[in-house]
């Protein structure tokens, strides 16, 4: 399998982790800015949007971080990533899409300004409403951890938590006086057990 995208993108990460778990091996390209642009029309002959990540595999190209993910975990037989039962699967589909949504788009002012350095991402009042609102979402993720632990979706590991564990490592990972939520720090250290983990989020960089 190919996997198009560079690795200092969140959503290639939650790809390249999801088939860590599942053991499956992949090729990556880098793409996407300043490597390769996803403007060429290479690539926007495999995704339109011009967005990464992007997979081809025998069964043909796919693109979306969480489409893939689900995909993938589909194809090795993984009901533990992601669950066969309709509600189950809801479930994990829920906070997966929270993660694409409503938390990414907290954070994303703050990030692109704090850690990347785009200038474009300087002004102090767009910065402190982003941290604002992504302290705000965090908050939201240590209560529902408190009531529903220790995994996002219950008891089990699953897709969930590769897409919201990358989040709260950005989180961690971003230079501000964080809030005291010690059930997100503490649901931080256990997916630090998990090998892959340490591989796409402590020591693969913000």
């Amino acid at each position: 399998m190919r996997l198009l995208g560079r690795l200092s993108s969140i959503n290639v990460r939650k790809v390249a982790w999801t088939c860590d778990e599942i053991g499956l091996d992949f090729i990556r390209e880098d793409w996407g800015g300043a490597l390769r642009s996803t403007r060429d029309p290479q690539f926007l002959a495999l995704n339109p949007n011009g967005l990464v990540p992007v997979i081809e595999d025998e069964n043909g190209v796919l693109w979306g971080s969480n489409p893939i993910c689900r995909y993938l975990a589909n194809k090795a037989g993984r009901t533990d990533l992601l669950p066969a039962d309709p509600a189950g699967r809801a479930r994990v589909d829920q906070w997966m899409e929270w993660q694409a949504i409503e938390l990414n788009n907290s954070w994303s002012y703050a990030f692109s300004g704090l850690v990347r350095e785009n200038p474009e991402y300087q002004d102090p009042d767009k910065i402190a409403q982003s941290l604002a609102a992504w302290d705000g979402m965090m908050e939201l993720l240590d209560s529902h951890l408190a009531e529903n632990g220790p995994y996002v979706c219950g008891e089990d590991f699953t897709l969930a938590d590769i897409a919201i564990g990358l989040s709260v490592h950005r989180w961690r990972m971003t230079p501000h006086p964080m809030p005291d939520l010690g059930t997100v720090l503490d649901y931080y250290e256990r997916l630090c057990d998990r090998a892959a983990f340490m591989d796409y989020g402590p020591n693969g960089g913000p």
